[in-house]
């Protein structure tokens, strides 16, 4: 088993110095669903939710999520976003969330992907709280990663 980076040789943990690490082209792409009521569902797809536009929101949020991740995740490292795209569907039962997103840095974009998705889905919550107390996230996971030391990487199929 490989040791924990962000533990010190007393078990203390650190931040992990990256400082001697060349700066690579990364990826990382995660998704998320929220699980609403169909009231929701048709009252999303006629754009008759009472808070506005939510997928718009929701979009909007993921993109602003991804470059806060250092001031919510204490060891993660500031990087440059380069490039975030968060796309939400809206599917049979639930609203479909992914972000993909990008850098040319020391260290990978998961932690950024992942809190992407995840405040895109708060924000579907929040948007829709008032008609459908109900609503849930769920399966907020990495699928995808490329770039830096450990290469590509994706997650198999359920």
């Amino acid at each position: 088993m490989t040791a924990f980076t962000h533990l010190d040789e007393s078990g203390a943990a650190r931040m992990v110095d990256v400082t001697a690490k060349q700066p690579t082209v990364r990826e990382a792409t995660a998704s998320a669903r929220v699980d609403v009521s169909p009231r929701v569902m048709g009252a999303l797809r006629t754009g008759t939710v009472p808070k506005g536009d939510v997928l718009a929101v929701a979009r909007i949020a993921g993109i602003g999520a991804a470059k806060r991740v250092p001031d919510l995740l204490p060891l993660a490292h500031t990087i440059g976003v380069h490039g975030c795209e968060v796309g939400l569907s809206l599917e049979e039962d639930h609203v479909a969330i992914t972000a993909t997103v990008r850098t040319a840095d020391r260290t990978g974009v998961e932690m950024e992907a992942l809190t992407s998705v995840t405040v895109a889905a708060l924000a579907v919550i929040d948007m829709v709280k008032g008609v459908d107390r109900s609503a849930r996230i769920r399966e907020a996971k990495i699928t995808r990663k490329s770039g830096g030391r450990s290469g590509e990487w994706a997650r198999p199929a359920d």
